[in-house]
């Protein structure tokens, strides 16, 4: 009689934990990118974008959105899980409304286009970040100084006004954030395998709403640059 050996391994323990927890990432990044895209077409359609944007209202909704992000990623493991997710969803809900004034500037087709062309782009990516094998995190201080150097020539840009400049600056946007989804993809992935024995459930979520907040910023960043390309202008 052939009896086959059973046994559990631990790789599968983790691949279990790990898919479970990549999920959750994906859900909510799923649901903040959700709610940030019915805010803007909600927005859009009411009319309230016009008012948004001729008080001035949307400089002080991107500094609420700064203030928020610096305040989740620097405090999220001290919060409680459900402050945690309404901060989440209360980012997701300002930047849908920041973002409604693209209605104004693009045809709805293009941003439609776009938005699947970056989430082909994003989930490519991202896939590649969790099944890469090698160590990424030399990757970090490349990418945060093509981050900073990005911002600086962006900045510089608004003043010179250079038609070229921008076309650079776009295709860089591009280059740079499709790396960062695989890099901060690749670091949750290490994030979880790194404490999975040491965290509860709980931790376990905060966690998730992290990741997503990550994974999400990845995404609308990629979209906007994305969308210097696809987008049509209504004019």
């Amino acid at each position: 009689m052939h009896l086959e050996k059973t046994y559990d391994s631990p790789y599968n323990d983790i691949d279990v934990g790990l898919k479970k927890f990549m999920t959750g990432v994906y859900s909510w990044m799923t649901i903040g990118i959700l709610t940030t895209a019915v805010v803007s077409l909600f927005t859009v359609k009411t009319g309230a974008v016009e008012h948004l944007r001729s008080n001035g209202i949307l400089l002080l909704l991107a500094v609420a959105e700064v203030v928020l992000v610096f305040i989740l990623s620097m405090r999220v493991w001290k919060m409680s899980k459900n402050a945690a997710i309404a901060m989440y969803l209360g980012y997701s809900v300002l930047n849908g409304l920041t973002l409604s004034s693209i209605f104004l500037i693009y045809t709805d087709t293009s941003i439609a286009t776009t938005f699947f062309v970056t989430a082909t782009m994003f989930g490519i990516f991202s896939i590649y970040g969790i099944l890469a094998k090698g160590d990424l995190t030399h990757w970090s201080r490349p990418l945060m100084m093509g981050l900073i150097g990005l911002l600086i020539v962006s900045i510089v840009n608004i003043f010179m006004r250079s038609s070229r400049l921008d076309w650079i600056i776009s295709i860089a946007g591009v280059v740079l954030f499709s790396l960062l989804t695989v890099y901060d993809t690749f670091k949750l992935k290490q994030l979880y395998l790194t404490h999975n024995n040491g965290i509860d459930t709980i931790m376990t979520e905060k966690f998730s709403i992290f990741g997503a907040l990550t994974l999400y910023l990845d995404f609308i960043n990629l979209f906007l640059y994305l969308l210097r390309f696809f987008g049509k202008s209504r004019d």
